[in-house]
């Protein structure tokens, strides 16, 4: 068994995989940073001992060492946290400096990849930041892979974004509500604003991929903050599907993309023990 650890700007997530027969958890372990304490229990209670452990760290080096130390004396392992320059035969990384980018925005595109998309594919994740990246086939770019990553957008998350509003305003409230097309009221002007740039920040990125790869993107989605704006982004995008003339599709949720790449990394470190090398590289700390 092998640990996976996603440890994001807001929570941690943790799962595992059988490294011989790929199965994984049947539910996985979510905490705020502040309920960190419960990783120990969780551990002890997982059906037989872990072997090794292999996550993603973008929350600092503080929660890395605390997490490291839980690892370490719980269960006498250490982690290896990957950054965006591990490479895997499938998917290249096109980014500028791929050691450069966030290691939770690369492993979700490994994850992605194992669900072998028609391409392209785009996965917005709606957390702290939400970050809309696009894979596809790589064209000319590395003929052997299967996938490319193009880059993304970066933007504040729909929870910050609302606030940022709250808190950096005199007479502006923590808005609740869904989303509508006039609101009339601030609590709804806020919603819908909130909703309104994060879908179309996704849309934008649909459009651009339409334009350069010359078919519809299909579009997955993670993160907490999905459900602020899943009514907006649907509609929306069912909009402009008609509008062109283009067949209706949804978009498809992700529970857990970041965990899904640990896991082909956790698959790919048990080959390459057995073969005697292991050509996986970045498998440093990174708390960008």
């Amino acid at each position: 068994m092998q640990v996976l650890i996603d440890a994001g700007n807001t929570r941690i997530k943790l799962g595992w995989t059988q490294r011989g027969t790929g199965q994984r958890e049947d539910q996985v372990l979510a905490l705020e940073h502040n309920n960190i304490q419960q990783v120990a229990a969780w551990l002890a209670a997982l059906p037989e001992s872990p072997r090794a452990a292999i996550g993603v760290n973008v929350a600092g080096q503080a929660l890395a060492r605390e997490i490291e130390y839980i690892f370490s004396f719980s269960q006498g392992l250490a982690i290896d946290w990957v950054d965006g320059g591990t490479t895997v035969p499938e998917v290249v990384n096109l980014y500028d400096q791929p050691a450069q980018l966030g290691p939770d925005r690369w492993v979700a595109m490994i994850g992605l990849a194992q669900r072998k998309p028609r391409t392209p594919a785009i996965l917005a994740s709606f957390g702290t930041a939400t970050t809309i990246d696009t894979l596809a086939h790589p064209l000319d770019a590395a003929p052997a892979a299967s996938y490319a990553f193009h880059g993304g957008l970066i933007l504040p998350g729909p929870e910050l974004m609302r606030a940022s509003l709250a808190n950096g305003t005199a007479n502006l409230p923590s808005a609740e509500g869904g989303a509508v097309a006039f609101p009339t009221h601030t609590h709804a002007a806020i919603s819908s604003g909130i909703a309104a740039a994060q879908s179309g920040a996704l849309l934008r990125q649909w459009r651009a991929g339409l334009a350069h790869f010359g078919q519809p993107p299909q579009i997955f989605c993670s993160g907490g903050g999905w459900p602020m704006l899943e009514e907006e982004a649907r509609h929306a995008l069912a909009l402009m599907q008609r509008d062109l003339g283009l067949p209706e599709e949804g978009i498809q949720w992700l529970q857990t993309p970041v965990l899904d790449g640990l896991a082909r990394l956790a698959k790919s470190r048990l080959v390459e023990s057995i073969e005697g090398s292991d050509p996986i590289r970045g498998l440093t700390p990174n708390t960008s």
